[in-house]
């Protein structure tokens, strides 16, 4: 009976540990995923700005309530805009932001394909 207690108590204590480490891989993911508006070239998971740690602390307090990823960039776009996504949606706003190194990268070639057509 105490093997059985003790085997109930190890089964309990991991799996919380199991779930508070999935909560901090996703505030880790979501938080690398958002733009720091203060220094503007760094994510918020590699900010220490005041601003990055209070959007830290409301990622986490959104994970804490039960939010799912998409609902909390839904909640931060909401409040500060696509701008604040390294990776904004896909949508008529974005059109050119997704298809311009694809069009940059054909032009560039056809670039150098006439360029090579012409020392042959």
């Amino acid at each position: 009976m105490k093997i059985l207690k003790i085997i109930i108590i190890f089964i309990i204590i991991f799996s919380s540990q199991n779930i508070k480490a999935e909560e901090k891989n996703l505030q880790n993911k979501i938080t690398k995923n958002l733009r720091c508006l203060i220094c503007q070239g760094q994510s918020v998971y590699d900010s220490d700005s005041e601003f990055a740690i209070s959007l830290k602390l409301v990622v986490q307090n959104k994970i804490n309530q039960g939010f799912s990823e998409k609902e909390i960039y839904n909640f931060l776009t909401d409040k500060y805009g696509e701008w604040i996504l390294y990776e904004p949606k896909f949508n008529k706003n974005t059109y050119i932001l997704w298809f311009l190194p694809l069009l940059i990268f054909l032009f560039g070639g056809a670039i150098v394909f006439k360029k090579f057509i012409k020392f042959k």
